[in-house]
C-alpha cells in the first residue's frame, strides 16, 4: 500500500493478441486472414487460441472445438506446438524485462510490469507502452496490447480495453469513471454463481458495487463482498509480484476415447510423473504427497463441469524428485483406490513441495540412490539439449489432448 510519500503507481498489463494462433499465423503466411483456431479437433477438443478472424464469429478460448466448427464450418485447426510457444514465451519475458526489473508473469502470453517511480528515466508511461508494442513487434512480429493504470485491475482491464493491438492508459482520477459502466464480471473473481447473486439484488454494473453499502455485501459474499466493494472503487492493493513459489506441480491428458481398462492408463501415468520429476528437478525441489486425479466419462449434470473428478493421495515417506518413484505411487493408487467406471481425463500432481536437500534416505539404498540421481541427471541433460522425443516419452501421444494450456508451469520454462 502507498504512503502519502511514496511515488504514484504505475502499473502496466501487456496481454499477447491470440497468442498461439499469431505465432501460427506469422510461421505459416497461408494461414494470415483466416479464421484459426489453436486447440484439439476432436469432438472433445478445446479451442485454446482463436485468431482475430475466427473471433468474428464467436469463437474463443475454452470453447467446444464442435462447436466453434459449427459457428465457423471453415475455421482452420491447428493442434499447436508448445515448444515453440514455450519459446516465443521466454523472447517476450526478455523484453518485458527490458523495461522493468519487476515482471510478473501471470501466463505464457501476459504479465504486469510495475513501472511506479520509472518516469524520470523512462518518461511518460503512455510512451513507454508504445516502445514495448514496438519492440515485440519489432523481435517477435507479434501484435501486442498494453494496458496502464494505478492498480493491477484496472490495467487488465485496460488492456482488454485495448485489443487488438492497442493501448489504453487510465490516469489515477478517472479510475473511477472508467471502471462504473463496466458490468460486474470484468471484476476480478466474479464468476457466475456470484454474478448470479449480485445481480439478483440489482448489482450490474462496477458503479452500483462501488455506490453500495459494505454491509449489503457482505450480507450476499461474506468477507468477499467487502473485497469486492473495494475493487469496485478501484482498491486494489496487490503488489506486482516478480517471483510467486509454486505450492503444486501437475500433469494431465484428456482422452479423445474413453479409456476404462487400467492398464492403458499406466503409460499417461509414467508420461506425467516423468515430466513432474524433470520440473522438480529443474527447480530444485521435492514432494512429499503424489496425486492421482481423474474425470469419470460418467456425466452427472449438465455442460463441460458435468463429468465428476475424483482425486486419491499418498505421502511418501520421503520426499522426491524421481518419476519412476512417482509413478509407482501414482500406479498403485490406480490400482488400489482408483477408478470403476471408464475414464475421459487423467492427471498426476505432486504436493508438499521441499527444498532440494531434504533427506531421501528409506526409498533405495545408497547405491541405488546414486544410480537413479545420475541416470535423471543424463535424461535431463538429453532432453533440454534434444526434447522429449530422445527418450521417446511421446510413445503415448496417439490419445490427443483436449487443448493446450497457457499456464506458466514451474520448472518448465
Amino acid at each position: 500500500m502507498n504512503t502519502l510519500s511514496d511515488p504514484p503507481r504505475i502499473i502496466m498489463h501487456a496481454d499477447m493478441d491470440a497468442f498461439y494462433a499469431s505465432v501460427e499465423q506469422r510461421d505459416h503466411p497461408e494461414l494470415q486472414g483466416k479464421p484459426v483456431a489453436v486447440g484439439g479437433s476432436s469432438a472433445r477438443g478445446v479451442v485454446s487460441a482463436a485468431s482475430y478472424e475466427a473471433r468474428q464469429f464467436g469463437i474463443h478460448s475454452a470453447m467446444p472445438s464442435v462447436e466453434a466448427r459449427r459457428k465457423c464450418p471453415d475455421l482452420v485447426f491447428v493442434r499447436g506446438n508448445m515448444a515453440l510457444y514455450k519459446k516465443e514465451s521466454a523472447r517476450l519475458l526478455e523484453i518485458f524485462q527490458d523495461f522493468s526489473p519487476v515482471v510478473e508473469r501471470v501466463s505464457l502470453d501476459e504479465a504486469f510490469l510495475d513501472l511506479t517511480g520509472s518516469t524520470r528515466l523512462l518518461g511518460p508511461a503512455e510512451a513507454v507502452g508504445q516502445r514495448l508494442r514496438k519492440k515485440v513487434r519489432d523481435v517477435l512480429s507479434l501484435p501486442v496490447s498494453v494496458g496502464i493504470g494505478p492498480v493491477k485491475m484496472v490495467a487488465k482491464i485496460a488492456s482488454a480495453g485495448a485489443k487488438p493491438d492497442g493501448l489504453l492508459e487510465v490516469k489515477p482520477h478517472h479510475v473511477q469513471t472508467f471502471l462504473d459502466p463496466l458490468p460486474i464480471s470484468r471484476i476480478w473473481g466474479v464468476g457466475p454463481v456470484a454474478r448470479h447473486k449480485l445481480e439478483e439484488s440489482n448489482f450490474k454494473t462496477i458503479g452500483d458495487l462501488a455506490r453500495a453499502e459494505p454491509a449489503s455485501l457482505q450480507g450476499l459474499l461474506g468477507e468477499w463482498g467487502l473485497e469486492i466493494a473495494r475493487l469496485a472503487r478501484g482498491e486494489d492493493f496487490r503488489e506486482v509480484e516478480p517471483y510467486r513459489e509454486a505450492i503444486s506441480y501437475s500433469e494431465e491428458h484428456t482422452f479423445t476415447n474413453d479409456i476404462f481398462d487400467l492398464k492403458k492408463l499406466e503409460p499417461f501415468i509414467r508420461e506425467h510423473a516423468e515430466s513432474l520429476g524433470r520440473r522438480l528437478r529443474k527447480s530444485k525441489v521435492k514432494a512429499r504427497t503424489i496425486v492421482l486425479k481423474w474425470k469419470s466419462a460418467k456425466r452427472t449434470g449438465p455442460g463441460v463441469r458435468g463429468y465428476p473428478v475424483f482425486t486419491r493421495r499418498v505421502t511418501l515417506s520421503s520426499p522426491t524428485d524421481d518419476g519412476r518413484v512417482i509413478t509407482n505411487a501414482a500406479t498403485s493408487l490406480l490400482h488400489k483406490n482408483g477408478p470403476v467406471t471408464a475414464v475421459r481425463l487423467l492427471g498426476v500432481g505432486c504436493t508438499g513441495l521441499t527444498d532440494e536437500t531434504a533427506d531421501q534416505l528409506g526409498l533405495f539404498d545408497a547405491e541405488e540412490k546414486t544410480r537413479r540421481s545420475t541416470l535423471n541427471h543424463t535424461l535431463d541433460q538429453i532432453t533440454q539439449k534434444f526434447g522429449n522425443r530422445a527418450i521417446g516419452e511421446l510413445s503415448v501421444n496417439n490419445q490427443e489432448k483436449a487443448g493446450l494450456s497457457t499456464q506458466v508451469k514451474r520448472g518448465d520454462d
